[in-house]
C-alpha cells in the first residue's frame, strides 16, 4: 500500500491560491463557460507564483492568466490579470478588483 499524502498542507515553499481565492477566480470562470467563451483551465503552482490561466481551446495560449505573486505584496500588489499577449491588464492588492474587468466584459456579454 501507499503513503497517503494530505493534499491541504502545500509543498514546503510553494505559493498556492487559497480556497477564498479559487473561489472567485473559478465563479467568474465558470460564469464565462456558461457564456461560451472559455473551455479550459490550468492551474500552475510554483516556489514564486500561483497561475490560473483560462483557455477558449486547450490546444491554444491562455487568454488570461491569474497571477498571484506574494514577493510583490508590499509593493504594486500580489495580485495581477495578464492578457493573451502577456501585458498586464490590472494588478492590485485584491482579487476581487483584479478580476474586475472580466466581470465587466461578462457583462457585455450577457446584454450585447
Amino acid at each position: 500500500m501507499g503513503v497517503v499524502v494530505p493534499l491541504t498542507v502545500p509543498a514546503t515553499g510553494q505559493t498556492v491560491f487559497d480556497r477564498a481565492e479559487l473561489n472567485a477566480i473559478l465563479n467568474v470562470y465558470g460564469r464565462m463557460v456558461a457564456a461560451g467563451l472559455w473551455r479550459d483551465y490550468a492551474v500552475e503552482l510554483g516556489r514564486e507564483q500561483a497561475v490560473f490561466s483560462a483557455f477558449r481551446r486547450a490546444a491554444e495560449r491562455p487568454e488570461i492568466q491569474v497571477l498571484k505573486v506574494p514577493a510583490l505584496r508590499a509593493k504594486q500588489g500580489m495580485y495581477a490579470l495578464l492578457g493573451e499577449a502577456g501585458a498586464i491588464l490590472k494588478r492590485g492588492h485584491d482579487l476581487r478588483v483584479v478580476l474586475a474587468p472580466l466581470e465587466r466584459r461578462l457583462m457585455k456579454v450577457v446584454d450585447g
